[in-house]
């Protein structure tokens, strides 16, 4: 509530002349007692804060900020905790992240137990008993985050694999890529896939030698089962994911959200959910361009309401760098499987698709995101902009990389010139840095995957993300890997690519707002923006940089509302 300073009021209501008092305005809240920290580079910290009608109203020395202090002010003790503001998605799907979320997780450590296929059996077998009611009710057995790098099979599970789990309800199991998937015998019968269903273009059905698939599904081969088996839950199973979608970010810190390539009906079942309030969170979405472009043209937009809005398009070229079907310039290093000589991976979509769906962005003004892992995969984009613009003209677009794992330095140089924002996946590092050293791309390459530091050589701003359900979109690993590169191994993977803390952490908050258009309300703690705060355990800028992953969120706050609050 905006009120006078009592002189002021006493000034006007006797019609006197006083000297020039301004008008105080008293906050809702202040919060005080711990570092803050600001992102904002002409006043970085922080003694306090005051917040009204859900923005920020003053920043600055204690002292100042508790002349704002009112009778109805409530006083929010950090508690020695560091606050700053909420943590933007640069690239995730809520969605999806619900979706693993509510099944089993098949993760391997630090975030799940999977080691083989008989433990990841046996906790499908784990997860069906403690959700019985739920299997018999929606007809389905979904496990989420298999990784078969991270088997001591070295290997996909097979459909025979998972008919030991169930023969009588369909199963599928995600892969952490989210990329592939397998899918057991009862599941193959109910999205009509036989010896006969050729393959998808830009995927593949893996098969047995009698032509039958063997369960295995790459690429665009998964997604047309997924989205058949997934359709099957209802628009019950879709709210339920989207709202635990966001709840699970909010456990990150995150208050803004990002929902990477859904189609027109997913969108349009997100817009319930709003409006019913089940967002707490703020979510932006890039439905995918090759589906509906008009249903995007109609529906972008740079309000929110109910907090939700189409922020634009969702291209993908290519596929999973640590699944081999990212599409490269140059060989893979030393893939496992049964690849020929000279594998390259392969592209999602042809050129010409790729070229008339950022012509049309361009042409439209519109927003695009694109999917783009492989070195030829971002040539192609990198051509495909540059077509655009000289059809087109420039003007502030900020077309989106996402991902590109496996740049090369003439690359990002492209990115600098032709202004594509560039959204990248530092995670890696950590999930897959040893991989990609042994098996993707080799020692000598592996050491520039999520080139940070070329992109910073340049004076140029990023995004990191987590790519949830890729991995859990955990803010402190995210900031962790993209601060010290360090694998599963414990091997620093491309010291030259590490960035320093601050860094990382404007590439979680102000850096995404910029990318979603929204730098002017989010990303940082100044006057006028919302108050969107994150609080953590320790401030990331003066811990061990090796101990950042060990510090928790404790509590997530959108404009001055708590959303999510760790338990003691």
């Amino acid at each position: 509530m905006r009120k006078f300073g009592i002189l002021s009021v006493a000034c006007l209501f006797l019609g006197i002349v006083c000297a020039p008092v301004s008008a105080q305005e008293f906050a809702d809240t202040i919060y005080q007692g711990g570092p803050i920290i600001t992102i904002n580079d002409d006043a970085p910290r922080a003694e306090a804060v005051a917040v009204a009608d859900g923005k920020i109203l003053a920043v600055g020395a204690l002292a100042e900020i508790m002349t704002h202090k009112g009778e109805n002010t409530k006083i929010f003790d950090l508690d020695g905790r560091t606050m700053l503001p909420g943590f933007v998605d640069s690239h995730g799907h809520v969605v999806m992240g619900g979706v693993q979320a509510l099944s089993a997780n098949l993760l391997a450590a630090p975030d799940g137990k999977v080691t083989d296929i008989i433990s990841l059996q046996e906790t499908l077998r784990t997860w069906m008993a403690k959700n019985a009611a739920t299997v018999e009710k929606t007809q389905l057995i979904v496990g989420f985050g298999y990784d078969q790098s991270q088997l001591k099979e070295l290997r996909h599970p097979t459909r025979d694999e998972l008919d030991e789990v169930s023969s009588d309800i369909p199963v599928i199991i995600v892969h952490q890529s989210g990329h592939f998937g397998v899918v057991n015998t009862k599941a193959l019968e109910f999205a009509g896939i036989t010896a006969e269903t050729p393959n998808p273009a830009g995927g593949i059905f893996r098969r047995r030698k009698d032509g039958e698939s063997d369960g295995v599904l790459e690429e665009n081969a998964f997604f047309a089962v997924l989205s058949k088996l997934l359709g099957g839950l209802g628009e019950e199973g879709g709210r339920a994911f989207a709202k635990a979608g966001s709840e699970l970010w909010a456990k990150f810190g995150y208050t803004t959200g990002q929902e990477g390539r859904p189609n027109p009906q997913i969108v349009e079942m997100m817009k319930r959910v709003a409006a019913e309030g089940g967002f707490k969170i703020d979510v932006v979405t890039y439905p995918d361009v090759m589906i509906d472009r008009d249903y995007i043209k109609a529906n972008v937009s740079s309000s929110y309401k109910n907090r939700m809005r189409v922020g634009g398009a969702k291209l993908t070229i290519d596929g999973s760098p640590q699944g081999f079907t990212a599409w490269r310039d140059r060989p893979y290093y030393d893939p496992v499987g049964d690849y020929a000589p000279g594998y390259l991976g392969y592209a999602a979509v042809t050129n010409e698709q790729v070229i008339n769906a950022i012509d049309w962005a361009f042409k439209n003004n519109i927003q695009i995101m694109t999917h783009s892992n492989g070195e030829a995969a971002t040539d192609l984009l990198i051509a495909s902009v540059k077509n655009a613009l000289v059809k087109n003209g420039p003007g502030d677009r900020r077309p989106v990389l996402i991902h590109g794992q496996f740049m090369r330095e003439d690359q990002v140089d492209s990115l600098q010139h032709l202004k594509i924002f560039p959204s990248i996946f530092p995670m890696h590092t950590f999930y897959w840095g040893d991989w990609h050293r042994d098996h993707t791309v080799g020692p000598v390459h592996a050491e520039n995957i999520s080139p940070t530091g070329w992109i910073r050589q340049r004076g140029m701003i990023f995004g990191s993300h987590h790519d949830a359900p890729v991995a859990f979109p955990d803010s402190m690993r995210v900031l962790d890997a993209t601060v010290t590169r360090r694998t599963r191994s414990g091997d620093i993977l491309g010291p030259a690519q590490r960035v320093d803390v601050m860094t990382g952490l404007k590439a979680m908050t102000i850096w995404p707002a910029y990318q979603h258009f929204e730098e002017d309300m989010k990303g940082s703690i100044e006057v006028g923006k919302l108050a969107d705060f994150v609080i953590l355990s320790k401030d990331p800028t003066a811990v061990d940089p090796e101990t950042i992953d060990q510090i928790t969120v404790q509590e997530t706050i959108k404009e001055d509302v708590t959303i999510y609050k760790a338990s003691k």
